[in-house]
């Protein structure tokens, strides 16, 4: 199945898209944050990223999911700064500081580029929501040039509608997080303000234009959705609220990702509820809660987890 985003190309709508993706950088517009600086002109948001995105690192990533690192890896574009501020980030040296290289849209095709002439299955934009339009237009440069590969949108989950719908069609696999069911725990882990509406709405739009994840006879990722959940110490993340939300409201069929790898990293020593890892009790009651609610997609590694502990 070709991606949905040639077909855009070729009868002009990718362009047209970026022009109004373009439009949401001055006053920016592009997150739910809604800064409204001009970033086309130097002025700063939150994110502290301006006309240019910055590329801490890419290359072929086999740590991804099966449907996405296949056995060549998934081409994961690693984009610095974020517009969440997780107090536990195991990633802050990249999503709360201004490093690597910063591209221009002809730089970031040929990343792109790169990657699929590597043989990855798809290319992961990874913290992408800050930098949409310049994924667009780097997406626009590099499709003319021959990109042929799946788009993979790895998300925090903190996404405008406005932002998602312009990528309707141009991003072919939606991978958000969903971190909180309550917003003032979100207020206070990740500095976010009403995290688990806006990110409940995003997902549902994520939803509304892939559908379920579907494979191809291989086992890859082709097009849909693939949610992630990272259980936290002490039941903080809400995490039966979203699994219910996914069950009841999105698809019994969710391709999900639970994941058990939380270690307090960054700025959680401050946060005493996090500076614990989660027990093996914590997963096994996360996996039970995803069973009572029909969730069985389990990604195949937390299955293994699953029948060890």
């Amino acid at each position: 199945m070709p991606p949905t985003y040639l077909t855009l190309l070729e009868n002009g709508e990718l362009e047209q898209r970026l022009r109004q993706a373009k439009r949401s950088l001055s006053p920016c517009r592009v997150c739910p944050h809604h800064c409204e600086v001009d970033r086309l002109h130097g002025e700063l948001g939150i994110c502290q990223t301006g006309e240019l995105a910055r590329v801490s690192s890419y290359g072929p990533h086999l740590g991804e999911e099966d449907p996405l690192r296949g056995w060549r890896g998934s081409g994961t574009i690693f984009f610095s700064r974020c517009n969440l501020h997780c107090q536990y980030c195991q990633n802050a040296d990249i999503s709360q500081r201004s490093v690597g290289e910063r591209v221009t849209p002809s730089r970031l095709a040929a990343i792109m580029l790169d990657l699929q002439e590597r043989g990855c299955h798809n290319i992961n934009f990874v913290s992408p929501t800050h930098v949409a339009p310049q994924i667009l237009e780097g997406v626009l440069v590099a499709a003319r040039k021959g990109l042929r590969l799946p788009l993979v949108y790895n998300t925090g989950g903190y996404d405008s509608l406005s932002t998602l719908q312009i990528l309707s069609g141009v991003i072919d696999i939606y991978m958000p997080d969903m971190k909180y069911a309550d917003a003032q725990l979100a207020e206070r882990y990740s500095k976010i303000p009403d995290y688990p509406r806006v990110n409940q709405d995003a997902v549902k739009e994520m939803h509304r234009q892939v559908g379920d994840l579907r494979l191809d006879a291989k086992g890859l990722a082709e097009r849909g959705l693939l949610v992630r959940h990272l259980v936290l110490p002490n039941g903080l993340a809400g995490t039966d609220q979203i699994l219910r939300f996914l069950a009841r409201e999105i698809s019994t069929n969710t391709y999900l990702n639970l994941m058990d790898q939380y270690r307090p990293a960054y700025r959680a020593s401050h946060y005493p509820p996090l500076t614990r890892r989660i027990t093996p009790a914590e997963f096994q009651e996360a996996v039970d809660l995803a069973a009572e609610e029909g969730l069985d997609r389990l990604d195949e590694r937390e299955r293994l987890l699953w029948r060890l502990l």
